[in-house]
């Protein structure tokens, strides 16, 4: 079986957006833990107020009823005016491990595109943003269901 690969990288572009921002990463965390087909996942803070995800699904349509659904839905227009650089990039692959920020980096530059932002940086367009870091990421666990 495929495992679908899902990688994001969203920039906020001032610190006052930064506690609503935390507000929703909160809500939609809780989300992702209970979604049907959600395998695994990390939350990365990398520098200057950018935040990395790494999110492994059963297949796209799983990610899909996530991203269109709750608190995740809610909080996507947010994300036009918080960030100045948003990115995504999506692959299946053999295996449920999630891949190291290295490789996620290496996706996101090569098969990766930006998301639409209405004050972007300079870099959005070109995704010419500096390494992560890689190291500190946080698990996002799936709930345990009863």
């Amino acid at each position: 079986m495929m495992t679908f690969v899902s990688i994001t990288r969203l920039r906020i572009r001032s610190l006052r957006f930064m506690p609503q921002f935390l507000v929703h990463t909160m809500w939609t965390g809780r989300q992702i833990k209970r979604a049907d087909g959600f395998i695994d996942g990390f939350l990365l803070a990398d520098r200057k107020h950018t935040f990395w995800t790494a999110s492994l699904w059963r297949d796209q349509a799983a990610m899909r009823a996530y991203i269109t659904s709750g608190a995740h839905l809610k909080a996507m227009p947010k994300l036009l005016v918080w960030c100045d650089e948003a990115s995504i990039v999506h692959w299946t692959q053999a295996h449920a491990i999630a891949p190291d920020w290295m490789e996620a980096d290496r996706r996101m530059r090569t098969e990766g595109r930006p998301s639409k932002v209405l004050n972007p940086s300079p870099n959005h367009r070109d995704l010419a943003y500096d390494a992560p870091r890689t190291s500190g990421a946080v698990p996002i666990n799936p709930a345990k269901v009863a």
